[in-house]
């Protein structure tokens, strides 16, 4: 691990080198360009400046060496030579490095005869390179113009190895309303060029390059005035060449640049070219490392590192044999507890260790424990569930098939006596065939409940909302079980008949919630009564407790609560929160004396639910009577809609 460590420490270190290292030369290379390119602004426009002093303008050739010897002096950028030259006769007449001519001056380039008023620009200013075997060297006597070291560090011997510019302007003589070219200033200055780069410095040397490939500054001389298409390395030069053109500012390896195939880091900007005017020509800067000197500081990394492994290892055996006795005793007892935990008698879980690791572990030790206890008792209650829930599945079963048979068999009976002509007289007939009627549309009602919990449970199970009249729809529940509340004798109490309460529901379905409802209370009730009270209250006084859900928490409409309460057999209330789930009752003795699915009061909370709507149930206990309450939002949008606290004041009996 440790191995593993120290190299991924060692290569995340040289990335972050290698790449501060070409930030760093891609900056170092555009400085360097700009650099150079400064220079050689500050030359033009410094050489034009002197073309126009007034020293010139003198008679005297003493004015003319005095002026050229001042004006070496205040020049900022580094000059090696200044001639004044004669355009008559090619004699140079002023001069800071010998009477031998710094650069051939062209015919016909600048206009024989100049308007006073007419300024010089950079265009006047004639430029050519002068290569380092063309260049006249110096006698021990001379001196330079200004110091031994330039602003880019090179000092005279590594100027003289490099490629160097020579400027010259006119000199223009006045001669009455206008000036006569007379003279031209000439000067030579070497590139300011960096030729070395010390051990761990990212600025790298200079090298520059011109559009067509030849080197124009290099460290090394015998490299300048090549092409690059001569060296090892021509396709990556090449490269960079085109990509500087192009504008770009990066960095590049190459591999094969210097002699001795030392891997070089260059970073590298362009240019325009000083020579010439055309925008498109180009001189590419390099500033060039090695790779090697770049990643330096890595030496003091790896020697960090290894020292770091040693301590490490050393302490590491020490740490091991000093703590192994503290180590083992702990986990002994651990293993003995985790060995002894299923034991009818466990013991507790060993604490207090000096390590705190230990303890931690420990904790977790017993808190797995606990989990694992727990999670056994959850599984024991749900294999009780399903035991209870196939219990169910058969009571179910059993009843359902009961429910079904039993008016299948009164069709078939009904039928068959009148088929078989047992009917004393026509009247007898369809008194049979209206039974026979009424057991199939039993039939079907358990079919169509059935179908309806098979939709909710598929998630297929669809409404059809609309504005209606909760009131009506709960007159036409009572009617249709107006016959069974009168045969069993049973007083019905009534609100009083009001206003209509405006809500958006399927009517069909809320009619299905009210008449399950209302039979379950004509079903379960022998003696007593049933009492349905209709009141509007505000939707945060709507009851979330007792049996079922609120689904209208959320909802800032007012509600209107439609009350069943009946005085039958009551329910128990640890029985009161299973009712509402599919295939449950509360009694299975019960279900067999009054009959019923276990299926209605399932769908009614579903169809509730689907209306943003809800239904309750409340008991006080057995043969204490049962309380349902299904609640609505009222549409205050409707014109049919207002405020009323209780409907139930009034009373009558059915």
């Amino acid at each position: 691990v440790l191995l593993v460590g120290e190299y991924v420490t060692y290569r995340k270190a040289r990335s972050t080198l290698l790449e501060t290292a070409r930030q760093n030369l891609t900056e170092s290379a555009v400085r360097k360009a700009e650099t150079i390119e400064q220079w050689s602004k500050s030359l033009k426009s410094n050489l034009i400046g002197a073309s126009e002093n007034s020293m010139l303008q003198s008679v005297n050739p003493k004015d003319y060496q005095k002026f050229i010897a001042q004006l070496g002096q205040r020049l900022p950028a580094q000059v090696d030579c200044l001639q004044l030259t004669n355009l008559q006769t090619n004699q140079v007449i002023a001069s800071t490095c010998g009477q031998q001519p710094i650069q051939s001056l062209p015919a016909n380039f600048w206009a024989p005869v100049q308007q006073q008023q007419t300024l010089l620009d950079e265009k006047s200013v004639y430029i050519s390179l002068s290569w380092p075997n063309q260049r006249k060297p110096k006698t021990n006597g001379e001196k330079m113009t200004l110091g031994e070291e330039d602003f880019s560090g090179a000092t005279k011997e590594t100027r003289d190895s490099q490629v160097s510019l020579v400027l010259s302007a006119p000199v223009y003589i006045r001669r009455g309303n206008s000036r006569q070219l007379s003279y031209a200033l000439s000067l030579q200055s070497a590139l300011p060029v960096q030729t070395s780069a010390p051990k761990g410095s990212l600025a790298g040397y200079t090298v520059a390059i011109d559009q067509d490939g030849t080197i124009l500054a290099h460290p090394n001389i015998n490299r300048v005035g090549r092409n690059i298409d001569a060296e090892a390395d021509a396709d990556r030069l090449k490269s960079i060449v085109r990509r500087a053109i192009a504008g770009g500012q990066a960095f590049l390896h190459l591999f094969s640049f210097e002699r001795n195939g030392v891997e070089l880091l260059a970073g590298y900007a362009a240019i325009p070219s000083p020579l010439t005017k055309k925008e498109n020509t180009k001189w590419i800067i390099l500033a060039v490392s090695r790779l090697d000197y770049a990643l330096s500081g890595l030496e003091e990394i790896q020697q960090v590192l290894f020292n770091l492994i040693i301590g490490l290892v050393a302490a590491s055996v020490v740490a091991t044999l000093y703590l192994s006795r503290d180590l083992a005793r702990p986990l002994e007892k651990l293993r003995d507890y985790a060995l002894k935990v299923d034991t009818e008698a466990p013991q507790a879980v060993p604490q207090n260790f000096q390590i705190r690791e230990f303890n931690q572990l420990s904790e977790a030790l017993n808190s797995m424990v606990q989990r694992l206890r727990s999670w056994a008792r959850e599984l024991e209650v749900a294999t009780k569930e399903a035991q209870v829930a196939n219990q169910l599945k058969n009571e179910f079963l059993g009843n359902i098939s009961h429910e079904l048979r039993t008016p299948l068999n009164g069709i078939i009976g009904f039928i068959q006596i009148v088929r078989d002509g047992y009917c004393d007289d026509r009247d007898e007939e369809m008194e049979f065939l209206q039974r026979a009627h009424d057991s199939s549309m039993q039939l079907l009602n358990i079919i169509n409940d059935i179908l309806d919990i098979a939709k909710i449970e598929a998630g297929t199970f669809s409404l059809m909302l609309e504005v209606v009249d909760i009131t009506q729809v709960l007159e036409d529940a009572i009617d249709l079980q107006a016959p069974q509340i009168e045969e069993k004798g049973l007083k019905l109490s009534l609100p009083e008949p009001h206003d209509p309460i405006i809500v958006n529901a399927d009517p069909e379905k809320l009619k299905q919630v009210f008449l399950n409802v209302l039979s379950n209370a004509v079903k379960f009730t022998k003696l007593g009564s049933i009492t349905i009270s209709v009141r509007v209250e505000s939707s945060k006084n709507s009851p979330s407790n007792g049996s079922g859900e609120s689904a209208i928490a959320n909802n800032e409409n007012d509600l209107v609560v439609v009350t069943i309460e009946d005085t039958g057999v009551g329910i128990d209330p640890e029985q009161q929160q299973k009712l509402f789930q599919p295939f449950v009752m509360a009694d299975g003795s019960t279900t067999r004396e009054f009959g019923g699915n276990g299926l209605g009061l399932a769908i009614s909370r579903r169809i509730m639910e689907s209306m943003i709507g809800s239904i309750t149930l409340n008991s006080a206990g057995v043969n204490q009577g049962t309380a349902v309450m299904i609640s609505l939002p009222v549409n205050q949008q409707s014109s049919f809609y207002f405020h009323s606290q209780d409907f139930g004041n009034e009373k009558w009996k059915f």
